[in-house]
């Protein structure tokens, strides 16, 4: 059984740095595609950046291009995000996906870390 637990969030000021950990189990994750993603009060959740775990090729929304960087760490099966230069706008609750490489869908979830930007 995969388990995705995400840890790190918490509040910090306009432009400032903060970065968000996943912890992934249960699961061969070589040809995984692991995820962030946000959902901010009464909006969809979207998409913020993802990493596939062999390779590290690595793929980000437009608005976290050159402010975020996502990054794994195959000995401790986790995955960071790291965020700079953060906004107000980029506070929300930040969850951790996983899909296996051949489906189009995360079907993995955690259980979100909450990411509050003060301005």
């Amino acid at each position: 059984q995969v388990q995705l637990v995400e840890s790190g969030g918490g509040l910090v000021q306009a432009g400032g740095s903060l970065r968000i950990s996943c912890a992934a189990s249960g699961g061969d994750f070589l040809r995984y595609i692991m995820g962030w993603f946000r959902q901010a009060p009464g909006k969809e959740r979207q998409f913020v950046a993802a990493i596939r775990w062999d390779g590290g090729t690595t793929y980000y929304a437009d608005f976290a291009k050159g402010r975020f960087t996502i990054s794994r760490d195959n000995a401790k099966d986790t995955v960071y995000l790291q965020m700079t230069s953060l906004k107000p706008e980029d506070t929300a609750v930040y969850y951790c996906g996983a899909r296996h490489e051949r489906l189009a869908n995360y079907n993995y979830w955690g259980q979100g870390t909450q990411v509050t930007v003060s301005s």
